[in-house]
This record gives C-alpha cells, sequence and structure tokens, in this order.
C-alpha cells in the first residue's frame, strides 16, 4: 500500500482559508495589523519598540495603547509618516488616524 503525499504548503498560505471556515478572519487580521504596527514602530521609532500595541482599527483609525504618556505624545507627532508606512505595508489597512490611549500603571501592592 503506498500513500501519496500532498505537496507541502507554506502554513501562512493556509491560514487565510482556516480563518474564514472558522469564522476567525477579523481576528487574524488584526493580528497580522498588529504585526504590521510592531514593525513600523521598529523600524521608525525605535525608541518606542515593544512600548504600543494595536488594540483595534475602527472606520480608519488605528486604536493604540501606549505605556507612557511620553511614547503616546512621540506616536502624535510622528501619525502622519506612521500612518502612511501602516497603509502600505502588507498587512496594514486603510488608516487615516490614530487614537492613543496610555495605559495605566498597575497599582503596587
Amino acid at each position: 500500500m503506498t500513500m501519496r503525499r500532498r505537496p507541502m504548503q507554506r502554513i501562512g498560505d493556509l491560514l487565510p482559508e482556516t480563518a474564514r471556515r472558522l469564522g476567525l478572519e477579523d481576528e487574524l487580521r488584526l493580528a497580522r495589523a498588529g504585526g504590521t504596527w510592531t514593525a513600523i514602530v521598529a523600524e521608525h521609532v525605535p525608541a518606542a519598540t515593544g512600548s504600543s500595541r494595536l488594540l483595534r482599527v475602527e472606520r480608519g483609525v488605528l486604536l493604540l495603547e501606549a505605556d507612557s504618556s511620553i511614547v503616546a505624545q512621540e506616536l502624535r507627532l510622528r501619525a502622519p509618516e506612521l500612518l502612511a508606512a501602516f497603509r502600505a505595508a502588507p498587512g496594514g489597512l486603510p488608516a487615516g488616524e490614530l487614537a492613543i490611549r496610555v495605559r495605566r500603571p498597575e497599582p503596587r501592592v
């Protein structure tokens, strides 16, 4: 008995269809957009790398969370540059505005 193997496929090529079947397209799109945002910040504002997260995209607005007000201010100052890079990047989405909230520090016990 000979088993025929299917040709190998990249997992990244399988994910969109699998996500669609499971009803997870929006979550996959947001995860990709979040990775894209992280890469763009690392490239354009290295000092803010790892200090902001994409929470969601609503009607062309990127809702972000920043770890500090200084990071939020830097992202606001660089908004046109960051948004242009985000729109042009693979995994980016159409967006024309940033909305940034500063994460509240956890209370010390």
